[in-house]
């Protein structure tokens, strides 16, 4: 069995992958107790600066983000709020 992906595993692959220069992961399950989605999995917030967002939609950063995670519902996430900012961007 797997075991549940932890906020400093994907601080860590965060880290590799992308080179950001701000990192904040933090876990939220706490604010999802009683949630049907908390029995599935842990609440994650995310945020982080990397030059590798310059020039990209939204959607283009939350791609690279989870591509540098990898599967995540089989790590035991639920959920994972994305703020992916390029340098310089408020």
């Amino acid at each position: 069995m797997l075991r549940a992906m932890m906020a400093d595993e994907i601080e860590r692959r965060l880290r590799q992958r992308l080179g950001p220069s701000e990192l904040e992961v933090r876990d939220d399950s706490h604010l999802h107790a009683g949630h049907a989605g908390a029995r599935e999995g842990r609440h994650f917030t995310v945020r982080l600066v990397s030059g590798r967002f310059s020039g990209l939609s939204r959607v283009a950063r939350h791609r690279l983000v989870y591509d540098a995670l990898g599967p995540l519902a089989p790590q035991g996430v639920h959920a994972l709020a994305i703020e992916a900012r390029a340098p310089g961007e408020s």
